[in-house]
């Protein structure tokens, strides 16, 4: 069963790719500075990768995303199934309007859910009416673990996935096969993307 909320949702939706930064060891961009290091109950997690999501050919800045893991890895599918705890953070620059949320979200769970994974069309339906605006300043973080996740806003609990297969599928749309711009999941990844951004 998945639960939804206003912000989990327009949060998790942007995760689509973008222009990316610098090397993950920085852990500043864009004025924004995550730290290289978050706590997933006794678990410290390493930061594996910073980058910055931006729109359209002005290159406006949208949020700046963080993945957290257990130890460094650059293999998405490595990733998405391993049951190890895993942190997406994002901090919002510019505010995102419900619309175009609901169009991109649309996009990267259809692109991402690949065989054998099936969407249920009311499911789907019921997912993208709930999102919501998300303004400048949110600072959103999904917590992954093997049961789901867990999703907070500012430091407070604003939602809960249960269903896993749900869960990965949303860390899909930021690192999976069918990304919508490639750039920001390389980074996050901690590839070098210099060549190609």
């Amino acid at each position: 069963m998945v639960r939804y909320t206003r912000t989990l949702l327009a949060a998790a939706i942007f995760g689509l790719g973008g222009f990316c930064a610098p090397k993950a060891h920085a852990a500043q961009l864009a004025g924004v500075t995550l730290p290289n290091t978050a706590v997933v109950g006794s678990q410290v997690l390493l930061l594996n990768g910073i980058g910055l999501r931006t729109y359209s050919i002005l290159h406006v800045h949208v949020y700046v995303a963080g993945l957290y893991l257990t130890h460094p890895m650059d293999n998405a599918d490595a990733i998405l199934q391993s049951p190890a705890p895993k942190i997406l953070r994002l901090h919002f620059v510019h505010d995102v309007n419900a619309s175009s949320v609901r169009q991109a979200w649309k996009m990267g769970l259809t692109d991402n859910c690949v065989d054998p994974c099936r969407l249920n069309n009311a499911e789907l339906n019921q997912f993208l009416n709930s999102l919501q605006p998300i303004s400048a300043g949110e600072d959103i973080m999904f917590v992954f673990k093997d049961y789901g996740l867990d999703a907070y806003e500012n430091g407070q609990h604003i939602g809960h996935i249960t269903d896993p297969e749900f869960a990965r599928l949303i860390l899909a749309v930021f690192i999976g096969p069918h990304v919508r711009t490639p750039a920001l999941k390389s980074e996050l990844l901690g590839l070098d993307t210099t060549q190609s951004s």
